[in-house]
């Protein structure tokens, strides 16, 4: 089998432009790997995603309860490993994930009280990892941004991509609710916590993809 390496953190951490780094680094250095992005925007299977992330289920993230929800997010990525890099991964493959059932757990653990979350949480990865077949990730990157910052930068790439945020990005209350269940999934389930920011700004990009590059280098 390959290795599963995956970014998580809230809406705006940097994911997307962690991940492709550390993509391209890995090429450079030799090593036969892919990058893999949920929810798969466009493919039939993410169109229930969708349909929810854009308010057509429920105005907020709480209209839909997590299990629920989980589920739409899961069948996209089983269609995924099916379709797609399951071949690659058991050859030996290594790939690089922006975002996965790890999402679940933060988005979606954090609709719950604090006290219900471990039944969910055993439910999701039993459901995700056990009865659909999809590879543990090898290593966790949770890319940790204060939710302030993450408001400022989510505001900011509206006003200049010209795109309303979904349910997710738009509610303030919820973003401060999946950074709690981020924090608490890296302290039980051993995610690596990469601190994106110093003195209430960004840390430079080539800074924070240098930390995870050398955690990486000693996982491969």
């Amino acid at each position: 089998m390959g290795k599963l390496i995956v970014f998580e953190g809230t809406d705006g951490s940097g994911k997307a432009t962690q991940s492709q780094l550390l993509l391209e680094r890995l090429l450079r250095e030799g090593v036969e790997c892919r990058k893999i992005d949920f929810p798969r925007y466009g493919e039939p299977s993410a169109a229930p995603i969708e349909l929810y992330l854009s308010g057509a289920l429920g105005e907020k993230p709480g209209d839909v309860n997590g299990y629920a929800a989980s589920t739409l997010f899961a069948v996209d990525r089983y269609c995924s490993y099916r379709q797609d890099w399951g071949g690659f991964y058991e050859a030996g493959g290594v790939l690089v994930a922006d975002r996965y059932t790890t999402s679940n757990a933060v988005h979606q653990a954090s609709k719950l009280a604090a006290a219900e979350r471990g039944a969910f949480l055993d439910w999701l990865f039993g459901f995700e990892y056990g009865l659909l077949g999809l590879p543990k990730p090898d290593v966790v990157f949770y890319l940790d941004v204060p939710t302030e910052l993450t408001e400022r930068m989510l505001r900011r790439r509206e006003a200049e991509s010209h795109t309303a945020a979904d349910i997710h990005e738009r509610d303030e209350a919820y973003l401060r609710a999946c950074r709690e269940a981020g924090g608490q999934l890296v302290a039980e389930y051993g995610w690596q916590r990469v601190d994106c920011s110093r003195g209430g700004e960004m840390r430079g990009v080539g800074d924070i993809h240098e930390e995870i590059f050398e955690r990486v280098r000693a996982l491969l």
